[in-house]
């Protein structure tokens, strides 16, 4: 196998590109194009195919790219593993991550290795993303609706003042390597348990760049299209981060706070879906619980209205959703 600037398969590659594969199939050819476009071109690139239920699609399309990438095969164990998969075989000082269904701008890496290779000397940059696909969510950036401001550390990433695009990452694999790799116990939210950790550890310099370098592909279906399954992944995340010896008061107060604030999220969201469905007991204790949390002025106004005049309040909902 060669490196795609032609440098043969036993010279390490500066960049190992990690890309794991579930129900893509429709999306792989699009994102792996994004990628043999780039700018930079020392790297090495690792399919995972986690057990895809559209195997045969996938194998089909990937079939023309089979010169250029390493493919790997296994049972579905979910994301973490499909990721650990590729790090096992990775042979580059850097590794990045790129989901099957998202796409880079030509000059992804060379922004990002130039930014992590800076005189700041980094161990992990991520960057800004775009969404398309779902016209609810196309043009908007990622860092408008999750910004990252400040410093990233453990207690700005556990306050969400800093969040991390996993297709955006670039960072240095012995890191990696030394905290753990990705814990294959969550479904999903594995990557922010990943960036906690190595925050924590204190030996990852972590930065990002403002630059929009990845388009972001939500659709019916996907992950990010779905926040109940987000949040519930943060809040299994932030329940492991709680159980550690290590943490100082202000990191136990975060992590309480942030907790309550997703819990909250999670049952506005379930209130919602019970008021479109005219459950309205089951609406008024989700959003009674997120009053509790939040206690927001609009949730308040929510409650009111759901004693004295439900219906209304659903259609209204209807029309213009007042959450």
């Amino acid at each position: 196998m060669q490196t795609t600037d032609g440098t043969q398969a036993n010279q390490v590659p500066t960049v190992s590109i990690i890309v794991p594969a579930y129900n893509v199939a429709p999306f792989i050819s699009e994102t792996l194009d994004s990628v043999f476009s780039q700018t930079f071109k020392d790297f090495e690139v690792i399919v995972i195919n986690d057990g895809s239920p559209d195997t045969r699609e996938l194998e089909s399309t990937l079939e023309r790219y089979l010169d250029r990438i390493t493919y790997l095969k296994q049972a579905n164990r979910g994301a973490a593993a499909a990721r650990n998969a590729g790090l096992a075989v990775a042979r580059g000082e850097f590794v990045a991550f790129l989901d099957g269904d998202d796409l880079w701008f030509s000059n992804f890496l060379s922004e990002q290795m130039a930014f992590i290779r800076s005189d700041a000397g980094y161990d992990l940059v991520y960057a800004d993303g775009i969404n398309f696909g779902d016209p609810v969510y196309a043009g908007r950036r990622n860092m408008e609706t999750n910004p990252s401001r400040g410093e990233v550390n453990f207690l700005s990433l556990l306050r969400a003042d800093c969040n991390v695009i996993t297709s955006t990452v670039v960072a240095r694999r012995e890191l990696i390597a030394q905290v753990g790799y990705f814990d294959e116990d969550f479904p999903n939210s594995q990557d922010f348990d990943l960036w906690l950790r190595l925050a924590k550890d204190g030996r990852a310099r972590i930065s990002y760049q403002r630059k929009v370098l990845v388009k972001r592909r939500i659709y019916q279906g996907s992950l990010a299209s779905d926040p109940t399954k987000s949040f519930a992944g943060e809040i299994r995340v932030l329940n492991k981060m709680s159980d550690r010896t290590d943490l100082t008061p202000e990191e136990r107060s975060a992590i309480a706070t942030t907790l309550a604030r997703r819990q909250a999220e999670v049952a506005v969201i379930e209130g919602k879906r019970s008021l479109a469905k005219e459950d309205f007991a089951a609406a008024a204790e989700s959003f009674q619980f997120a009053y509790e949390q939040l206690g927001s002025w609009k949730l308040r106004f929510v409650l009111i209205w759901l004693r004295v005049a439900p219906t209304l309040l659903r259609r209204i909902n209807k029309l213009r959703p007042i959450w």
